[in-house]
């Protein structure tokens, strides 16, 4: 969790961590999940990250408690990658960790994220704590893990989208949630009032208007009878380069309590001069809603 930087800077001035610069050097196709998950009765966030570069693909898969502290972590080099399968043993809490991997039928889109093809496992004491992928019973023959239900809840998720006025993904917005087609749509080059749009399965949710001055806010939009917060900054895209990039966050909260609990600090939301990435955390530590980041980076 500690890699979730935060969305909006401190000052309200600009995005304030070094994967979300504004030069195109530090764009990364990467894509990160987070689930909470039990190990020995004790909560911890398990972390996979899918990458990919000129080297090739990469992943990796951490262990962190429920105080953000990380416990294990092992990465897969794009070297190694070209195995396919293996495994590592870890030890937390004083147990026995198996990380289980099979890719090598995987199928893989645009992105760095496998579509099909393939499994990843965490287990622990002969548990399945965590199953990635469709091949669920290739995974429990290998690992000879007892098919007890998983208590896994997704919670987070992290995720580089890249285009010129027109940025689209897979997205859901809680665990086991429907899958939608979400697009964010923004053209700032040679444009005099600049709009902001977000679709969500084709049918427009959100737009903004006179985004030069309000190229920071939030809007609740209803997703799957959900109330879910959009957060934006497109400074970079307006002021910074022309290959800057901008910061998404949908947000649902579990109850409108939570809700409150996230914003009661915010004097003015529409300027977000405070720490996101805190709040980020403490809602994953008391497990409120869930969270897709989105970095979304023009290219020429």
């Amino acid at each position: 969790m500690r890699d979730f930087p935060s969305c909006f800077g401190e000052n309200g001035v600009q995005v304030a961590d070094s994967s979300s610069s504004n030069t195109s050097k530090n764009a990364q196709n990467l894509v990160t999940c987070v689930y909470q998950c039990r190990i020995r009765s004790r909560s911890c966030l398990v972390t996979v990250t899918w990458s990919k570069n000129l080297m090739g693909q990469g992943l990796s898969v951490g262990i962190d408690d429920s105080a953000n502290q990380c416990l294990c972590k092992v990465d897969i080099k794009p070297w190694l990658f070209s195995k396919r399968k293996g495994s590592k043993s870890l030890e937390v809490y004083s147990c026995k960790i198996d990380i289980y991997w099979d890719l090598s039928s995987a199928k893989f889109g645009s992105g760095p994220e496998p579509l099909e093809g393939f499994y990843v496992g965490v287990v622990a004491n002969k548990q399945m704590v965590l199953l990635l992928g469709d091949m669920r019973k290739e995974a429990y023959k290998k690992t000879s893990a007892t098919p007890v239900p998983s208590t896994a809840v997704f919670v987070a998720k992290k995720e580089h989208v890249f285009g010129k006025r027109v940025f689209g993904t897979k997205a859901q917005f809680c665990d086991k949630g429907q899958i939608h087609d979400l697009i964010i749509e923004c053209d700032t080059i040679g444009v005099n009032d600049p709009c902001l749009i977000i679709r969500v399965d084709g049918k427009t949710l959100m737009q903004v208007k006179r985004l030069w001055w309000k190229f920071r806010g939030n809007y609740t939009i209803l997703v799957d009878g959900m109330a879910v917060e959009i957060y934006w900054d497109v400074h970079n895209w307006l002021f910074g380069t022309s290959l800057g990039n901008a910061v998404f966050m949908f947000k649902t909260f579990l109850t409108a309590e939570e809700k409150l609990w996230v914003s009661q600090s915010i004097p003015n939301p529409n300027t977000l001069q405070w720490s996101f990435s805190q709040r980020f955390q403490d809602s994953k530590s008391q497990n409120l809603g869930f969270s897709l980041i989105l970095y979304a980076w023009k290219n020429e």
